[in-house]
């Protein structure tokens, strides 16, 4: 397996269990709906906008040849950070 394979294999798994963490987040919090405010709706929103943007990321560095795959590791690395923290945060406020 290539160090390419490898990487969007890590960040694939990451990104799809922290994915369904929020979905499980989301349920609860549909399912105590006198808690669940419209904060909460927009934080959710921004947290899948997160997700959507290292979701692409990560395809875009799976479509990129062996030779260019390693320059969007950066900015790859930069989105999926995002996505992490923001859904991080979001879980820390339900708390």
């Amino acid at each position: 397996m290539s160090k390419r394979d490898e990487y969007i294999e890590v960040m694939k798994r990451q990104l799809d269990e922290l994915n369904e963490q929020l979905t499980q987040l989301e349920k609860k919090g549909e399912a105590a709906q006198a808690e669940f405010t419209e904060k909460h709706k927009d934080q959710i929103a921004q947290v899948r906008g997160h997700y959507n943007a290292a979701l692409s990321k990560m395809n875009e560095i799976k479509a990129a040849s062996e030779e260019t795959w390693e320059s969007l590791l950066a900015e790859g690395e930069k989105v999926h950070k995002a996505f992490v923290h923001s859904f991080n945060y979001f879980k820390s406020q339900l708390k």
